[in-house]
């Protein structure tokens, strides 16, 4: 659940004293917000090793933060340029958690001793491998490779699929297989196995104003951890069978951290919106955060009573589109769109009274509805310590780097 104990009055005072000297539009991480955070996300992972989801970060300076912390081990990647791009930046152990068409990418890592040892590429399919293979350019480093398990949930004998259509790998027979596929190709080491179960991790069990639909999923997923919690172990086997020396089991997420700790076939967990806790991570019975991330837009205009007009704004988020990917007017509390025009590309209304007491010029403060994707938005952040910016640092975009 969203932590609301702060005081928004003063939260909003506090941020907008830390950057009284810079203008909007801009994006801040609130310190003690993002350390509280991660710390709750190792405390929720009992004792095993938090894997940081880079996509739900984008800036080195915040990866690092988290990884200089006891608990916390490793980078899940979310394309092979940006897993190479971290490797070569020193962060020598990088999960790359989607399979990649990237020739030149593949090049690069056979090519490459330090890089072949630190990125681990995912793999669903015999035809990945035949790819790799043919991208390799006379590169013969070993390729480290994970197989990835579809987690969703089959009911009805299969005509009712609950969870993201991700591998094609759903029983351990079939991981088994790829498993020996890899075993007897040259110039391909397994080392791991995957399993993301984003129907637990990535769906919200309180959904405000729906007790129905909450009730629901809570069922669902409770049906879903004890599916999968005897699945995965059985899959863990099957592949152990073939690959003894796997190195770790990776699962979980922001949402599920404690359950998937508590599965003795998993080693390790994944987990990265958790550090700063956009708002779609509101909604959850079994934890709660503290919002680290928003940005803020300028005042610069008053249309009438009770309404002002920010600097743009419109920054949806992924997935299926609806009003839950949208970011939200947070400080000052108790500000709504306008329902005729939303979020705009360069110009957005606000709606109720804190808008009489803004002024040419004032800051708005937003959440984002995700994690990351904000940082594509904004060259830097600035890091809020107390009352002052601390730092200012580079996100991906800053860097010039645009992965996705």
């Amino acid at each position: 659940m969203f932590d609301a104990t702060a005081d928004p009055a003063a939260e909003r005072a506090r941020y907008d004293r830390a950057t009284a000297h810079l203008d909007a539009p801009l994006a801040v991480v609130d310190l003690a917000a993002f350390d509280a955070n991660a710390a709750d996300l190792v405390r929720r992972a009992g004792g095993k090793p938090v894997r940081v989801a880079s996509k739900s970060v984008r800036c080195r300076a915040l990866l690092e933060r988290a990884l200089a912390r006891e608990g916390f081990a490793g980078v899940m990647g979310f394309t092979l340029a940006e897993s190479l791009w971290l490797a070569r930046c020193g962060f020598g152990d990088v999960l790359l958690a989607y399979p990649s068409a990237d020739r030149a990418g593949y090049a690069e890592l056979a090519s490459d001793p330090k890089l072949a040892a630190a990125v681990t590429v995912m793999v669903d399919d015999p035809a990945q491998l035949a790819l790799i293979d043919a991208a390799r350019g006379g590169g013969r480093e070993e390729i480290r490779v994970c197989l990835e398990l579809d987690t969703s949930l089959w009911l009805l004998g299969g005509r009712v699929r609950i969870g993201a259509r991700r591998s094609p790998l759903h029983s351990p027979a079939q991981l088994a297989d790829l498993a020996r596929s890899v075993a007897r190709r040259p110039g391909f080491r397994l080392v791991g196995l995957m399993a993301y179960e984003g129907h637990i991790a990535g769906v919200g069990d309180a959904p405000p104003g729906r007790p129905l639909r909450a009730r629901a999923v809570r069922l669902m997923q409770s049906a879903a951890r004890r599916e999968l919690a005897q699945r995965r172990a059985a899959a863990v086997r099957a592949v152990r069978a073939v690959a003894p020396d796997l190195e770790f089991v990776n699962g979980g997420g922001t949402g599920s951290v404690q359950h998937t700790a508590a599965e003795e076939a998993v080693t390790e967990i994944a987990a990265g919106s958790g550090l700063l806790m956009p708002r779609l991570f509101d909604n959850y019975t079994s934890f709660s955060g503290r919002p680290a991330a928003l940005f803020a837009q300028p005042v610069v205009r008053r249309p009438g009573v009770g309404v002002v007009t920010v600097l743009g704004g419109g920054y949806p988020a992924s997935g299926a589109a609806g009003r839950d990917r949208l970011p939200v007017p947070y400080l000052p509390a108790g500000l709504r769109y306008d329902p005729a025009e939303g979020p705009g590309e360069v110009q957005t209304p606000l709606l109720g009274p804190p808008a009489d007491d803004l002024l040419i010029g004032d800051k708005v403060w937003f959440r984002h509805a995700k994690a990351g994707e904000l940082c594509e938005r904004f060259a830097a952040l600035h890091l809020v310590e107390g009352d002052r910016v601390a730092a200012t640092v580079p996100t991906y975009r800053g860097e010039g780097r645009t992965f996705l």
